[in-house]
């Protein structure tokens, strides 16, 4: 039984942009390929016959090469407003049907006697149109020969000929090819606009939607207009014709936004068994762990978000951010873990606990610990010491409740300023002493690194760290701190005036040896012959 109904057609494709003022989020391209197709109407003939649309997916490459061809052909054109009734118009519709819109998929024809066969073609002219116009998509997939091949074409094309580039690895296509061409960015659509297309795709296909639903599909298009068209097509389906927010969750495997706010009050109330107990809940559920991860760390940002603009204490910001920072540390682990729930689990009871925790100076001191940032629903068991700090419960000097308290400690002791700054091993044994004694929770590790350096000069206000460079890794703490309030103050009591740190590595380059392997060329094409990767950097001995 053959199916004579009207053609089905997924939203993506329905709607597509057909004319320039239809795409969306690209206005910079947009306004440049206008008045390229004005100037080409003024003049009668267009100046440049080669073009590159670079960018991710789903952003409008391929449906923007169909309307500079629609554009360059029509009636009334070369014209930014094609008629759209036109023979070339409607042609440039199907480009099956047309023999003037020429669209090659590089990825499949990315062979020398592909680009060969293409260089003799070029000299056929137009059969109906007045430029026929070559797309060639995701052209970083042709072959080294290939691109030679196309080059000469590119250099000196006829004067019928059009050509559009289109990839989504825009630093993959050779240095020769990108000057022979104009460039037009396509950037990631904001989720704003996004959110607006979706809405006017469901008020035209007479989908009922709440609010919030089209904000989650707009963010998991993360930038591509194609995926979230594709998403909300799925979710229509699923909700029977309505776009609710619960369907969108479970068509995305989202987890519902109660419980990721449950397991963010658990975690700044530092209340351990409620985080493990939402974590189990959240298992027994069968979550996607990385996707819950993702939606934490984005409910966490907007938390810290609204206490910044509360203008709260600089160690209110600090304890957050520092939480914030050692989450974000953890998403590598839990991607390449086989126990995804433990990593969780891990790292939230860890950070948790984190701001609650009183350095060992501030307890010599006297000073109170700090109160938690929020009260917590259940007693919570005493935090464990982090190298470096001690929770006051495990301070042997506190007094038990109904005995006389001690008399007040002495405070510590204030360092001295380096007596000759000019002399390493003075500035060296300063520096050192002064990064043990720092406040804050920092990395007990840092007052090792003053003898790990090469060199140390203090110069005006700044103080220039030289490494050598196999000690990258070892210097990653003092890199992250080195613009800590708390590390600098520490610092001046030894250094007054000090006001900045730079860390210099002794090759006068910031990357590891892994990282220079994998931007070397021929190690590279290696890797991807023998399938291989990177496990271990041994420095081989003379």
């Amino acid at each position: 039984m053959r199916y004579t109904g009207p053609p089905m057609n997924t939203l993506a494709l329905k709607y597509r942009p057909r004319t320039l003022s239809d795409l969306v989020g690209q206005e910079a391209s947009v306004r440049a390929l206008s008045n390229a197709l004005r100037r080409a109407k003024e003049s009668g003939s267009i100046n440049h016959q080669a073009f590159l649309f670079a960018g991710v997916r789903g952003t409008g490459k391929t449906s923007s090469a169909r309307i500079l061809a629609r554009a360059l052909n029509c009636v009334e054109g070369p014209t930014a407003t094609p008629c759209g009734v036109c023979d070339a118009c409607v042609s440039a519709e199907q480009p099956d049907r047309n023999l003037d819109i020429v669209e090659i998929d590089a990825a499949s024809r990315a062979s020398v006697e592909d680009a060969r066969a293409l260089r003799e073609q070029v000299q056929t002219r137009p059969a109906f149109c007045r430029y026929r116009v070559y797309i060639i998509d995701e052209v970083h997939m042709m072959s080294r020969s290939a691109f030679d091949a196309l080059l000469k074409i590119l250099e000196e094309p006829p004067a019928h000929a059009i050509f559009v580039l289109a990839t989504t690895e825009l630093q993959d296509v050779p240095d020769t090819i990108k000057s022979r061409v104009q460039i037009f960015p396509f950037r990631l659509i904001p989720v704003g606009l996004i959110e607006s297309r979706l809405k006017q795709v469901c008020e035209s296909e007479g989908v009922t939607f709440d609010e919030g639903s089209l904000r989650l599909l707009a963010e998991a298009g993360q930038g591509s207009m194609r995926d979230a068209l594709t998403t909300l097509d799925r979710v229509i389906a699923a909700g029977d014709g309505r776009v609710m927010e619960d369907i969108v969750r479970e068509q995305l495997g989202i987890v519902p936004a109660v419980r990721v706010q449950a397991i963010l009050e658990a975690l700044l109330a530092g209340d351990s068994s409620a985080i493990l107990d939402q974590c189990q809940a959240l298992a027994d559920l069968g979550t996607d762990w990385i996707s819950l991860w993702r939606e934490l760390m984005v409910a966490f940002r907007d938390r810290l978000e609204s206490e910044v603009r509360r203008n709260p204490g600089p160690q209110d910001i600090m304890r957050l951010a520092r939480m914030l920072h050692l989450l974000l540390q953890r998403e590598r682990d839990l991607r390449e873990t086989s126990l995804p729930q433990v990593v969780v689990e891990l790292a939230l009871v860890t950070a948790s606990q984190l701001p609650h925790l009183t350095p060992l100076d501030a307890l010599g001191r006297g000073a109170p610990a700090p109160a938690p940032s929020a009260p917590q629903t259940r007693p919570a068991p005493p935090p464990r010491p982090e190298p470096g700090t001690a929770s006051r419960a495990a301070d042997p000097q506190t007094p038990r409740p109904g005995t006389p308290a001690p008399a007040s400690a002495p405070s510590a002791p204030r360092l001295q300023p380096v007596a000759n700054a000019g002399n390493l091993e003075s500035l060296r044994r300063g520096v050192s002493e002064a990064l043990k004694a720092a406040p804050g929770g920092l990395p007990r590790t840092l007052g090792a690194l003053p003898h790990m350096a090469t060199n140390l000069r203090l110069e005006g206000g700044t103080l220039h760290w030289f490494f050598p460079p196999n000690v990258r890794n070892t210097v990653q703490d003092l890199e992250r701190e080195h613009a800590n309030p708390h590390l600098l103050e520490a610092l001046r009591q030894v250094l007054p005036g000090l006001t900045r740190m730079v860390i210099t590595f002794e090759d006068g380059s910031s990357q590891r040896p892994e990282d220079l392997l994998r931007n070397d060329p021929a190690f590279q094409r290696l890797m991807e012959d023998t399938q291989g990767e990177i496990l271990e950097v041994k420095r081989m001995e003379k």
